[in-house]
Formats: structure tokens, C-alpha cells, sequence
């Protein structure tokens, strides 16, 4: 089972929503090490006609068939054949790189710094050949950014800028020479880190389930169902499940219901 499987028995020991009080089950005061994030800011782009180019590409294959299939990239048998036709892109990880990277703090504005340098998107782009075949090709996508960013006083432990980024292309097309001109959507997060030591409150360490396993839970569903048919009586007193009349509670279509246990008009709950 999981953390959050209904099989678990001790969900009290489990992350989750908290019901009650908060502070009920704090025992102690933990010291971790986590990085803390002192600052971040997002921006969001689109860059139009920029000029990318593909250092490494490898070829789509479909293993497989129907609902089983499944692509991988291999080493391409043969290079792409013109004209070249540009499918798709998308970036390739998250966390990117940041070149060029300065950092000027502000005698006007203390705390506060001018933080400039040239993130690295890493995509991928998917395109065809004249034969039909594809390929997926390796780019990197490069956006200069100048933001204000606070940043921490001087310490022994230094902090960091560190950036995470996602694009997507909207257009693109083939200029030859391993260049393609893109469209392109692009979210970028920086973010002002260290790695600190920090004391929070704790409810103790956390009891790890067994897992579930997947076979075991075919006829789980069907277990927990109650032996007997539960009771459906429409009276005032317990006004829940399907009436005699066919009302369902909770409808409100309205519609061929009648007089259902002293009750007309809708079908929902509570018409009296």
C-alpha cells in the first residue's frame, strides 16, 4: 500500500490534510538540511523567429503495435534526406544553466540586487525527412534575462542563482544547415538559493506502508462492498439513495418523479 492507499491502517502517521488540531502529535524540534529559497521570480515569453541550431540528433523508431507501442531514439541509420519538415519541440529538462551569469547589488535599494545573464533552454525538436523518416534533434534555446532579484547579506555559506525553465514551440520551420527558426512559448523561474540548516517542529519520523501490489488489488473493489443491499426507504428521516417512486437523491432533473414519500416537483434532495 502507499501513504494514501485505503488500505492503510494508520493514516494519523501519514503525510496528508490534518484534521483537528495542528499542534496535536508535536514532539520535537528537528534541525534539517534543505535548500531555502530567499527569492524567485517567474517570467513568461513568446520569442518569435529565433534562429536554433541542432547539434546531435538520432532517429524516432516505433516499436510495438496498437495500444503497446512505444518510440525510442536510436543512432540514425543515415543522415535526414531534403527537404526537411519541422514537426514539434518542447524542452528537455527543467533545470537549466545560467551563462554570463553577474550579480550587482544596489546601493539604493538595499537587499536587492541586479541579477543579468543568459539562461540555456535544452529542447528537442521532432522533424521529418523527405522518406518519411524522423528524427529528434537536440538544441538549446537562449534567453537573456536582466530581473532584480534579494539577495541574502554576505555569509561562510554562499547562495546561489539557479534557474528552471519549460518551452514549447508553436511554429517552426527548416533553414538549412542544421538551423531551424522557431516559435516559441517559454516560462523561466530563477531563483535565489542556500543550502542552509533550519529548525522546524516535527511529528517523528514517518512509518513507511508496505507497498501495494497491483495484482493483489483485482477483487479489492469488489470486496468492500457490503454483503446486503442497504436500505433505500423514502422518508422524511433518512431522505437518501433511490426512492420506490425512482427519484434519485441528488437529481434534479425534474422530470417523471410524481409525488415521492409526500414530496413533488424535482427529484433533488430536500424538495419537501
Amino acid at each position: 500500500m502507499s501513504f494514501y492507499s485505503y488500505k492503510n491502517a494508520n493514516p494519523g502517521c501519514c503525510p496528508g490534510t490534518i484534521s483537528g488540531n495542528a499542534l496535536d502529535g508535536l514532539d520535537e524540534k528537528v534541525c534539517i538540511q534543505v535548500q531555502r529559497v530567499y527569492d524567485s521570480c517567474l517570467q513568461q515569453q513568446q520569442l518569435t523567429n529565433v534562429n536554433v541550431t541542432v547539434t546531435s540528433y538520432a532517429q524516432v523508431v516505433t516499436t510495438g503495435c496498437c495500444c503497446n507501442a512505444e518510440t525510442e531514439e536510436v543512432p540514425p541509420t543515415t543522415a535526414p534526406v531534403p527537404p526537411i519538415t519541422f514537426e514539434s519541440c518542447r524542452s528537455s529538462a527543467m533545470d537549466v544553466d545560467i551563462s554570463n551569469l553577474s550579480v550587482e547589488r544596489l546601493c539604493d535599494r538595499p537587499c536587492f540586487a541586479r541579477v543579468r545573464g543568459a539562461v540555456q533552454i535544452p529542447i528537442d525538436i521532432l522533424f521529418t525527412d523527405s522518406r518519411c523518416v524522423e528524427y529528434i534533434g537536440k538544441a538549446v534555446v537562449t534567453v537573456n534575462r536582466d530581473v532584480l532579484l534579494a539577495v541574502p547579506d554576505d555569509s561562510i555559506v554562499p547562495f546561489n542563482l539557479e534557474g528552471m525553465a519549460s518551452a514549447v514551440c508553436v511554429a517552426g520551420s527548416y533553414q538549412g544547415n542544421n538551423v531551424f527558426r522557431l516559435t516559441v512559448c517559454v516560462t523561466i523561474v530563477l531563483k535565489v538559493l542556500a543550502k542552509v540548516e533550519i529548525l522546524v517542529p516535527s511529528y517523528g519520523f514517518c512509518t513507511i506502508p508496505p507497498c501495494e501490489e497491483f495484482a493483489d488489488s483485482v477483487c479489492d473493489e469488489f470486496f468492500s462492498l457490503p454483503l446486503f443491499p442497504p436500505s433505500t426507504l423514502c422518508d422524511e428521516d433518512n431522505f437518501q439513495g433511490t426512492a420506490n417512486c425512482g427519484c434519485n437523491c441528488g437529481s434534479t432533473a425534474g422530470t417523471n418523479c410524481g409525488n415521492c414519500g409526500g414530496r413533488t416537483g424535482g427529484c433533488g434532495c430536500g424538495n419537501r
